[in-house]
């Protein structure tokens, strides 16, 4: 599902025909987006295989940042599916397909520091961020 499929209230239908970035070049990508809107979209990587989806937004309240994306990965109806924090960072937004860009293989994918959906790890240890930037920004 892409973010123009969830948006209520009509905040991307108005660029259809894309907008002027601040450098002066037209870009169908929007320059911000509504979270609830970002909830659910999909999420591929550079081979264009769908890797997941987006599950939820993490916002780091003291410096007013986006700092992850929960991503689900594998499973069948929420049953056996791996959640993984990967830093906002490491996301692009591909505009023309409607969707987000994870430039990592599936196998990849498959070793990444995960968690179950009823243990949430304490993302602000500093421990565990620095393996997940480690794992997601190199």
């Amino acid at each position: 599902m892409n973010y123009e499929d969830r948006d209520q209230y009509g905040i991307y239908k108005s660029r259809a025909k894309g907008i002027t970035t601040s450098a002066g070049e037209n870009s169908p990508a929007p320059a911000f987006m509504g979270a609830e809107t970002l909830i659910g979209s999909d999420v591929y990587n550079h081979k264009s295989e769908n890797i997941g989806s987006i599950k939820e937004i993490m916002l780091n309240l003291h410096d007013g940042k986006v700092a992850y994306a929960v991503l689900s990965f594998g499973g069948f109806l929420g049953m056996g599916e791996k959640l993984f924090a990967v830093p906002w960072v490491s996301l692009s937004l591909d505009a023309k397909n409607r969707y987000f860009v994870l430039n990592v293989e599936k196998e990849y994918l498959k070793g990444a520091p995960g968690f179950d959906k009823n243990d949430w790890p304490n993302m602000a240890d500093k421990t565990w961020s620095d393996q997940v930037h480690a794992y997601y920004c190199r």
